[in-house]
């Protein structure tokens, strides 16, 4: 045995010796550290992942609503290993064929005459390259960006965000400036139906412009289906009533599908349900389901013909790296040979949508359902006809909240919810059966019962 060997340490296989390291050495991205005990997982397949000591778990947060494929898709998985085998890495001034192979099947399933992409390592440098290829094929400073988004945690990206993760470092010098998208529930419009909000909200939009000066604005970045900040479903002609907006002023539209892409509205891409075609799309999570990290941008001949004889100032070491790219290609290959975007869109108008909707008549804590696909949220309420917010998680360490305890409802029946604020966002893999979902709604429906007004 080598003197390497001797002074390698055995990985800890038991749930307290991973947490003593972590907690030695890991340091949490959105988290005070003090308080952090993170669940050691010990495996994970299809719509299940457990912990050490066998507790299993129905994943209805697709971890970070990227688990689109599942856990360990057998091809993905292949896939990864034979591109390992044959070549792991290779700098993004050579051509590739995994590469190459990606770019083609993603450019294939785009919106309109989107066929190029420039790939990235996630979904927040992917707006980063979009924002600068915008603001270059313009020449103007400035980008809107809807208040309830998130763009990423990059200092551009934050800015960008219009929720409150961005205060901490929001400088208000980055050139963004926020507008109110539609959400009828809570309209900032007081408008009564779809309708009417979408007339609103788009009279808002372009009275912003206006104000802002047109010829000073370069994009209008937005989420076609919000994610984190409430799974906003666009009412029908919002989305066309801005992409004619930036026509008319030559702003281009940036649709920001890192969480609503490649599946999870039942759709490759979100845009797809309102047939409309940005200028760019950012990318990222559902294009490989996160098994090597991967995000990108398309655009149209507008932003890459800008650049046929003036260099983009701008890239990376790991674009396209060839591990992620084997992954994508597995992955879109497996989604269309196994119809599992078409399963995904299935699964909301047969169980999701009408499941959800019997869960808000049983249970008056729900104020709202909404969603597409496998991309929903219950919105919860002290009151239906107040519409007051259930109370949000709880501080770390502090006394527990509602939302706190219908978490662990769920976790003690087996179910792993996605809680934001006072909501739950209902995110299966999009190749969940339906027996997984219908027990995960069963699961939710004894949960719900925690925090029922009394």
């Amino acid at each position: 045995m080598s003197d390497h060997q001797h002074d390698t340490d055995p990985l800890p296989e038991t749930a307290p010796g991973i947490l003593a390291e972590d907690r030695a050495h890991l340091f949490y991205s959105w988290s005070a550290q003090r308080a952090l005990r993170p669940m050691p997982v010990a495996g994970a397949l299809g719509s299940y992942f457990w912990d050490y000591e066998g507790n299993r778990y129905l994943d209805f947060a697709s971890q970070f609503v990227h688990v689109n494929i599942g856990h360990q898709h057998p091809k993905v998985v292949a896939a990864i290993q034979r591109q390992a085998a044959r070549l792991c890495t290779v700098s993004p001034a050579f051509g590739n064929d995994q590469r190459a192979r990606a770019a083609r099947l993603i450019a294939e399933r785009a919106p309109g005459d989107l066929d190029r992409v420039l790939f990235t390592n996630g979904g927040t440098d992917a707006v980063e390259h979009a924002v600068r290829m915008a603001r270059l094929v313009t020449g103007r400073p400035k980008v809107l960006a809807a208040y309830r988004s998130y763009h990423g945690a990059s200092h551009l990206a934050l800015h960008l965000t219009g929720d409150p993760r961005r205060w901490p470092v929001d400088t208000g010098t980055a050139g963004v400036v926020h507008f109110f998208g539609p959400y009828l529930y809570r309209t900032a419009f007081h408008a009564r139906t779809e309708q009417e909000e979408a007339q609103r909200a788009l009279a808002h939009l372009e009275q912003v412009i206006a104000l802002e000066g047109p010829g000073t604005v370069a994009a209008v970045i937005l989420e076609p289906v919000v994610g984190t900040n409430g799974v906003l479903v666009p009412p029908p002609g919002y989305l066309a009533g801005v992409r004619e907006l930036c026509d008319r002023h030559g702003i281009l539209l940036v649709a920001d599908e890192v969480m609503a892409g490649f599946g999870r509205t039942g759709r490759w891409f979100a845009v797809q349900n309102w047939d409309v075609v940005p200028d760019l799309i950012t990318f990222a999570k559902g294009v490989n389901s996160g098994y090597v990290p991967l995000g990108g941008v398309l655009m149209g001949p507008r932003v890459h013909e800008a650049f046929a004889d003036r260099p983009y100032p701008g890239g990376l070491t790991y674009s396209g790296h060839p591990l992620a790219c084997a992954a994508a290609v597995a992955a879109i290959t497996a989604m269309t040979e196994e119809r599992i975007v078409e399963h995904a869109a299935w699964l909301g108008t047969e169980v999701l949508g009408p499941g959800l909707r019997e869960l808000a008549d049983r249970h008056p804590v729900v104020g709202e359902v909404r969603g597409l696909g496998v991309f929903w949220a219950l919105e919860l309420v002290r009151d239906r006809d107040t519409r007051e917010m259930l109370p949000p998680l709880g501080p770390p360490g502090g006394p527990p909240g509602p939302m706190d305890e219908l978490a662990a409802a769920c976790r003690k029946r087996g179910l792993w919810p996605f809680l934001h604020t006072n909501r739950v966002h209902v995110l299966p893999p999009c190749t969940a059966t339906e027996q997984e979902v219908r027990t995960g709604l069963e699961i939710l429906d004894e949960a719900l019962s925690v925090v029922d007004p009394r």
